[in-house]
């Protein structure tokens, strides 16, 4: 996150830091980053972090981005948040969890509308466009119409 965000403000770009206090006591904050909002707990670092932001894009990561690509994405999918939710899938990082979530559809534990709302893409350039586009309708189970009787 500190590479990604110093070349944000390289190219003169704003970057808002989210990080738990118990992780600045432990010198653990980027102190050159244009804002750095302190909070009590990782959870609160979620929330503000998905209050902040117009849309989600997972890098290629550990277990945190896992972690926190996979609320995100819950998120959208119980309509908590309509922003979009991208993963950059570069030189194939992504291409096993691609294939077991496409193994979850098949499964059917993930509806294919939802697997489609993540937006995928190798290339930057491609998958802001995909953001961009993004027009979020809220699918499947927790919104289909119940009949009356």
């Amino acid at each position: 996150m500190g590479l990604v965000a110093d070349a944000a403000l390289a190219a003169g770009g704003e970057v808002i830091g989210v990080i738990p206090r118990r992780m600045i006591a432990r010198e653990l904050g980027h102190q050159g980053v244009t804002s750095l909002i302190a909070v009590d707990s990782m959870h609160e670092r979620k929330q503000k972090m998905a209050d902040l932001s117009d849309a989600f894009i997972a890098l290629p990561g550990g277990i945190g981005t896992m972690e926190e690509l996979f609320e995100a994405f819950t998120w959208l999918q119980l309509d908590l948040h309509k922003k979009p939710v991208g993963l950059l899938n570069v030189a194939g990082f992504y291409d096993s969890l691609i294939e077991f979530l496409s193994h979850m559809c098949r499964q059917r534990f993930l509806k294919a509308e939802h697997f489609d709302a993540l937006l995928v893409d190798d290339h930057m350039d491609s998958l802001l466009d995909k953001l961009a586009k993004f027009d979020h309708k809220p699918i499947g189970k927790w919104f289909e119409r119940i009949p009356s009787p």
